[in-house]
């Protein structure tokens, strides 16, 4: 079987242990860079240019999609999709799962749990009741399109909040206000689902000083056995979004798991380090069961 994994950056960790874990399992491994193919739709059917060449002979796809180029990344892995090869994650996930407002909405009709969210337009004069929403300061306020930890601020209190809000709202920046969850101690949990399964868990702890946990942002990470209500929210928002492979992120409250969210690229290298666990081979095992369970039913119909 032939896989290729979608990404700008052959030297990433993410990259370089997919690659690996589809050599060990005996198959034969590419890196595309989704961001110079060319895509030609015509009555003959789509085809994907890359370096030039017709790319040809691919089972599968592992797309590793920035949220810069979301938009191109997502039509590319759309492309492949049409073209009758298996994605390991299906272009209209990433697309979900990308956009933070459609996702919550998604969660919340699921009746998943998740700290309190308020989004409203760019009106003059809300931001006081935009904060009473949420139930009040401390509050957490994040841009849309951040990303690791970038673009979210904690406001201590009402006023801080209705001035960060006010200068968001200014550069006319979408952002979505948030309860903070006192009790998660700037920790939370990220959770890695494929098809199905948790396949690995760890606890991460922000910085002393910081509430964000994220491992970009000098945060820690340990191994950690998620209890039963945790594995089922891990489960159920990638279930929610469609996502067979996601890292799902949690906080730990005294009302249960909440989701922060559902990551349609999660990183390797900060869960395999933590873990030990092998969760590239769990990727491309799935795709051989994936892939062959296809090739099995399009023989039947034949």
């Amino acid at each position: 079987m032939k896989i290729a994994v979608l990404s700008r950056n052959s030297h990433l960790y993410s990259t370089k242990r997919l690659y690996q874990a589809i050599l060990e399992a005996g198959h034969e491994a590419m890196i595309v860079d989704h961001s110079i193919c060319d895509l030609v739709i015509e009555q003959e059917g789509p085809s994907i240019i890359y370096k030039g060449e017709k790319l040809h002979g691919i089972d599968a796809i592992i797309p590793r999609i920035g949220a810069s180029v979301t938009f191109y990344g997502t039509a590319v892995v759309r492309q492949f999709e049409l073209m009758g090869i298996f994605s390991a994650i299906e272009s209209q996930a990433i697309v979900r799962s990308r956009d933070k407002l459609r996702s919550l909405q998604i969660l919340s009709k699921a009746g998943l749990g998740m700290p309190k969210t308020a989004f409203t337009n760019f009106s003059k004069g809300g931001e006081k009741q935009l904060i009473e929403h949420v139930g009040g300061a401390p509050l957490i306020i994040k841009l849309l399109e951040g990303t690791q930890g970038l673009g979210v601020v904690l406001a201590e209190t009402k006023k801080a909040g209705q001035s960060v809000i006010e200068a968001f709202h200014g550069l006319r920046a979408r952002i979505i206000v948030q309860e903070f969850i006192k009790e998660a101690k700037g920790a939370d949990i990220r959770a890695f689902v494929v098809n199905g399964r948790v396949v690995g868990a760890m606890k991460r702890q922000g910085a002393e000083g910081e509430f964000r946990s994220n491992l970009h942002r000098g945060g820690k990470a340990e191994i950690i056995k998620l209890s039963r209500l945790e594995k089922q929210a891990a489960l159920g928002a990638a279930k929610a979004l469609g996502l067979n492979i996601a890292g799902v992120d949690l906080l730990q409250s005294s009302r249960g798991p909440l989701i922060l969210e559902v990551n349609s690229s999660p990183g390797l290298e900060g869960i395999e380090k933590a873990t030990g666990i092998n969760i590239a081979g769990e990727i491309v095992q799935y795709i051989e069961n994936a892939v062959g369970k296809k090739t099995a039913i399009r023989k039947i119909k034949e």
